[in-house]
């Protein structure tokens, strides 16, 4: 339970439309997570609030489009 605390805490930003997409992300689908997608999702926080808001929208390219995120493509279905 308590790395579920410490993910939602880090899916605060500064972004109310993070805060929206990363909530409802959390609720639907972290659960069903493994360890490996866990660690990418991580990954994903660790991004500025633009660069992640406009990897979700698909507004630019992403840093990592080099390697299929599947953690990013459930985001930007929520």
């Amino acid at each position: 339970m308590k790395e579920l605390e410490r993910v939602r805490w880090r899916c605060r930003r500064g972004l109310l439309e993070l805060d929206i997409v990363l909530g409802r992300f959390i609720e639907q689908h972290y659960a069903s997570l493994n360890k490996a997608q866990q660690a990418e999702f991580d990954r994903l926080l660790d991004m500025p609030d633009p660069t992640l808001w406009d990897m979700i929208t698909n507004t630019r390219p992403s840093p990592l489009q080099s390697e299929r995120c599947a953690v990013l493509e459930l985001l930007q279905a929520v």
